[in-house]
């Protein structure tokens, strides 16, 4: 292959904060979300070796209730399936937890394969093959939660006592959408300010990097998908354990890996999340009905919960 045949423009990490916020202008929101961007990152040193952990899991997808609605596969927006509290579920079996909820890339992503996005089977091949401990005995769900201080001041507190009561001693925390990018970045930064050590396993880099964390392990994946790709359990056990060295090896905050994994070998699906270049005037005002009946929901939804 010639030096010169470079990649494509576009075959580079998406930049998210810029992509949803033309998508929303687009839309009619002419307030543009203001993203959380720290400039000091705090960074938790490890106490003991890595095969002494107690290593906790933390997502923000959701356990699937069929009340709820639609959840599976190719299924829309669903606000009912959102949820505002942080929850604990055991590890010990096999839970079924949906992303179906959130602003995923449901055109690329993969939606009925759950270790693309909860690597729950990889963490516990972990402990077989004796390079953590044990893992807790419980995972944690972190709510997606667009105001930053009820997360650090609400929600962040709240993992973090559960972590204590399991006797943590270190997490990897796996984020889907946009918006769960920067909560799960708020929380690895309140857990590492209490002594906890994190990493992320995600894949909008820009998002988790304005906002600044101890540790980052960055797949060039769509939304939704960050923890591995789809009927590839070769690349959940590698994802996993870079996660792991990252976690034992990184040598302070900031500190980003890129996986050398590919999606696919064509990148143009890049393109094509929140796009609104590729988007006709009919399909942007269909969206835009879309996304204000959401939002109402949503807000009806939450007002409820905090109500209740």
């Amino acid at each position: 292959m010639s030096e010169l045949s470079f990649a494509p423009d576009f075959d580079q990490a998406i930049l998210y904060i810029q992509r949803t916020r033309s998508y929303y202008l687009a839309l009619g929101y002419d307030n543009p979300y203001v993203w959380a961007h720290y400039e000091d990152v705090p960074f938790a040193a490890l106490q003991k070796p890595l095969k002494a952990w107690t290593l906790a899991l933390i997502t923000t997808a959701v356990p699937y209730d069929p009340s709820k609605g639609d959840q599976g596969p190719g299924a829309p927006y669903n606000a009912r399936a959102k949820f505002y509290e942080p929850y604990a579920m055991t590890t010990a079996t096999d839970p079924d937890l949906r992303i179906a909820h959130v602003g995923i890339d449901r055109k690329h992503a993969n939606l009925s394969e759950m270790a693309c996005w909860f690597p729950l089977a990889a963490a516990r091949q972990a402990v077989v093959d004796q390079q953590i401990a044990r893992l807790a005995r419980r995972f944690y769900g972190l709510p997606t939660n667009r105001s930053q201080r009820h997360t650090i001041e609400n929600d962040a507190p709240r993992i973090l006592e559960m972590c204590k009561d399991d006797g943590v001693d270190a997490a990897v925390l796996i984020p889907n959408c946009p918006i769960c990018h920067q909560s799960i970045s708020l929380l690895a930064r309140f857990l590492e300010n209490a002594g906890l050590p994190t990493v992320i396993v995600g894949a909008a880099k820009d998002i988790v990097e304005y906002c600044g964390v101890p540790r980052f392990v960055f797949n060039d994946f769509p939304l939704g998908n960050a923890a591995a790709r789809p009927q590839d359990p070769k690349s959940q056990q590698m994802i996993f354990s870079l996660a792991l060295d990252v976690l034992e090896f990184a040598p302070g905050p900031r500190t980003t890996v890129q996986s050398a994994l590919r999606w696919s070998d064509d990148a143009r699906w890049k393109l094509d999340y929140m796009n609104i270049e590729r988007l006709t005037e009919r399909e942007i005002e269909a969206l835009r009905g879309e996304a204000e009946t959401a939002r109402l929901a949503a807000k009806e939804i939450r007002q409820k919960t905090v109500g209740s």
